[in-house]
């Protein structure tokens, strides 16, 4: 076979060489170590929160060495794609921190190792196809979708492996005659790399994530080229890694499988292999066993979805970081105030499987990231979720951003600041209480009052409550009302004789706290009235006592 004609007639308007490429696409100027890493998604229009874990890795592995992070878009199955996918992309992991040094963007490409997008790298493909087609190495199959059926039937029959392969491989050996006739013909094709490989074989690889791996080596014929011309992912990404020079290949372990064939491929077209490192899925408990984590079963697997319940950006992002590297949480404890991307993160401390998805884990590592932040940094955030998620919300809370940054400090700061809220969507019934418009009190008081009894504590506070007094001042006042009111005004005292009093200070604090906040816990009661304003106080005291003679 003389394959340089052989090239020629399938290939006979490709002039471009790898020589050519390989000066368009040198190699990067960059420091010695320095990792040059990808994100490569499919533009289907749905963002897996599983995803986010391998990007991570790539984007730390990346920038901590100094190195460059890229978006590359693999669209080769245009069935697949959904319109305005990219642009998805970008702006969801935009919302959890991931920036792309370059790569595709909104509106094009932005870098010099582009395009970015496989559609638009078709004559890349094919010089490097024709390449291998001169060597030897490729070969054009002319079998059709039934023929393929037929093969796979047969070795059904015989218990033999699936694939295209040995004698299976129908268009290995048709001379050039035959393909110049069957082309002339108008019989469509495809371009099949030519394995040298045996399944017999095994192979030694080693993964940054799993150590060293024993494979089989690759038997198969698989396709290069589809008949439209275009790439297969196998194909496509093994020369785009190349020429955009990348060092580090981080993806999900359903991809081990077809690894082999990969790795053939540098071999075959003698390129350097990057590193690889194949992480687990993200798992999730579904009764006593454990399972993917679904995007059909499980609206948590959108990455979409945390944004819109309110996880902060850097909470999901702490989630993330914990889960990959197991000493993250023990960095995090001696550095508290320390932003997560200044943690060293580091390949040897991912774990080889598979990660279990903890949402009781994210909830209380965002409402430590919340409990850090500022009054005034939680009322920016709180706004911007609420001006996209909840309108009326959003309204309320920017009338008097003063008012609501005031709510938001109490209890915030010092050694142990509160930490009763995980997400934004939940600040709406936290802080409800404090505005009349979405105030729904449910009037529950302790049981050793009678109505009588709350009707005369409530009028008698209303004597006596002061917006000017201090925690102690306002505290020394509930004292003396429950003295007035035949309760104990000691908790040491009540518990060392509780039969001698009617109730206790506490008892009597609650009395209140229901009367104004319409709810049994709060923070601390004399804040909340200090921020509510006495006004808006003595509305509620009002308010509360006509409940109550209303159901005398």
């Amino acid at each position: 076979m003389d394959y340089s004609a052989l090239a020629a007639l399938l290939f006979p308007d490709v002039t471009k060489t790898p020589e050519d490429l390989e000066a368009e696409y040198p190699p990067r100027d960059l420091p010695e170590g320095a990792a040059v890493t990808r994100f490569a998604p499919s533009p289907t229009g749905f963002m897996h929160f599983g995803g986010l874990f391998p990007v991570a890795v790539s984007e730390r592995l990346a920038h901590q060495s100094g190195g460059v992070f890229y978006l590359r878009i693999e669209d080769t199955d245009a069935k697949r794609e959904i319109p305005g996918a990219v642009e998805l992309i970008i702006s969801s992991l935009s919302k959890y921190g991931i920036e792309f040094d370059e790569g595709a963007a909104v509106g094009g490409d932005r870098g010099a190792y582009g395009p970015y997008r496989q559609r638009q790298r078709t004559g890349i493909y094919h010089a490097v196809a024709k390449r291998l087609v001169e060597q030897g190495l490729a070969y054009p199959c002319f079998c059709s979708e039934e023929d393929l059926t037929r093969i796979r039937e047969k070795q059904e029959e015989g218990k033999e492996n699936f694939g295209y392969y040995g004698k299976w491989a129908r268009c290995r050996d048709l001379s050039f005659e035959e393909i110049q006739r069957r082309i002339e013909s108008g019989q469509p094709y495809v371009i099949r790399f030519r394995s040298s490989g045996s399944s017999e074989n095994k192979i030694k690889f080693t993964d940054l994530v799993r150590g060293e791996l024993l494979l089989t080596e690759n038997d198969i014929d698989h396709v290069l080229l589809k008949s439209d011309g275009i790439p297969t992912y196998h194909f496509a990404h093994v020369v785009d890694d190349h020429l955009m020079r990348t060092t580090h290949v981080v993806r999900g372990d359903e991809w081990l499988s077809t690894l082999p064939f990969h790795l053939q491929l540098f071999d075959a077209i003698k390129w350097k292999r990057p590193k690889y490192l194949h992480i687990s899925p993200l798992m999730k408990m579904d009764g006593d066993s454990k399972r993917k984590l679904s995007k059909r079963k499980d609206p948590e697997a959108a990455l979409s979805y945390y944004h819109e319940e309110g996880y902060p950006i850097d909470a999901v992002y702490e989630y993330v970081m914990n889960t990959l590297n197991s000493n993250f949480e023990e960095w995090r404890k001696a550095n508290p105030a320390v932003p997560a991307k200044e943690f060293k993160f580091s390949v040897k401390k991912m774990s080889p499987s598979g990660a279990l998805f903890d949402l009781d884990k994210l909830r209380d590592i965002s409402k430590n990231v919340i409990a850090m932040k500022d009054a005034e940094t939680v009322y920016d955030l709180l706004a911007d979720w609420a001006r996209e998620y909840d309108a009326e919300f959003y309204s309320l809370i920017t009338e008097d951003p003063q008012y609501t940054e005031n709510i938001l400090s109490i209890g915030r700061g010092g050694k142990k600041p509160r930490k009763d809220v995980a997400v934004w969507s939940e600040f709406r019934h936290a802080v409800s209480f404090f505005f009349d418009e979405i105030f729904s009190p449910e009037y529950i008081y302790p049981e050793v009052f009678d109505t009588d009894e709350l009707l005369a504590i409530l009028n008698d506070y209303r004597g006596v409550y002061s917006p000017e007094d201090d925690n102690a001042e306002w505290f020394e006042k509930v004292k003396e009302l429950a003295s007035r009111h035949g309760c104990c005004p000691d908790m040491k005292l009540y518990k060392q004789n509780p039969e001698a009093y009617k109730a206790h200070v506490g008892d009597v604090s609650m009395v209140i706290r229901v009367a104004v906040c319409g709810r049994q816990q709060t923070p601390d009661l004399s804040e909340v009235m200090r921020v509510m304003g006495p006004v808006r106080v003595d509305d509620r005291l009002v308010r509360a006592i006509d409940e109550l003679k209303l159901h005398r």
